[in-house]
């Protein structure tokens, strides 16, 4: 285990588990490890205490498990385009006895269903941030679960696209940004329709998670 932190693996991997919010999570190099920002997605949805929430991009299940977890009433459906991490959500829900609970799909936005709540942490790392990363990240995180393109906003720009084009929007959404998106993700939402806008800042200060309603 030292050796393979030597080699500048992350902890999680070492360990094989991550907390997040009252749940521990099995993870692996076939997902994102979850971190401590992106509870505020959860904490959004406890806020609002949506009757249906959609978690697109879910990875371990992070997000989907811990509103399950917290939220009881709701109906969770969450999805990823990766089949190994859904292999791992699903597992995960299992093992945390709420396999049940949640709907895990392919894809995006299920066809035909619409949600009281949408929240996502999709990639917004851009091309160049990811090169002067660091050796944690970019040695054994999935490339794929943070790097969404020249800019950053490719993912978070094709999910909002689809929803304008769905036949229903949901009633809010919730996503994380990078540092320096807010504004822009913000711009974005409100040419999909949602007028109104706030952001949450994480604990270190940066404006982390945009709500639009």
């Amino acid at each position: 285990m030292v050796r393979r932190r030597l080699a500048r693996e992350p902890v999680a991997y070492i360990l094989g588990r991550k907390g997040f919010r009252r749940l521990e999570l099995d993870v692996d190099p076939r997902v994102l490890i979850p971190r401590p920002e992106t509870e505020l997605l959860v904490e959004v949805a406890v806020e609002l205490n949506p009757a249906s929430v959609l978690d697109v991009g879910t990875g371990s299940g992070a997000v989907a498990l811990a509103v399950a977890d917290e939220l009881p009433e709701a109906r969770v459906v969450a999805t990823d385009t990766s089949w190994a991490a859904l292999d791992v959500a699903r597992a995960n829900a299992e093992r945390l006895g709420l396999g049940k609970r949640i709907s895990f799909q392919s894809g995006t936005l299920p066809a035909g269903e619409r949600f009281d709540l949408v929240v996502a942490n999709l990639p917004y790392v851009s091309e160049g941030e990811w090169r002067v990363l660091a050796a944690e990240i970019v040695r054994y995180e999935p490339r794929e679960a943070l790097v969404a393109g020249p800019t950053g906003l490719e993912a978070i720009e094709r999910l909002l696209d689809e929803i304008a084009g769905g036949p229903a929007r949901p009633g809010a959404i919730a996503l994380e940004v990078g540092a320096g998106q807010a504004a822009r993700v913000g711009e974005l939402m409100r040419g999909t329709g949602f007028g109104q806008v706030e952001v949450r800042q994480d604990l270190a200060g940066i404006e982390r998670v945009v709500v639009g309603r």
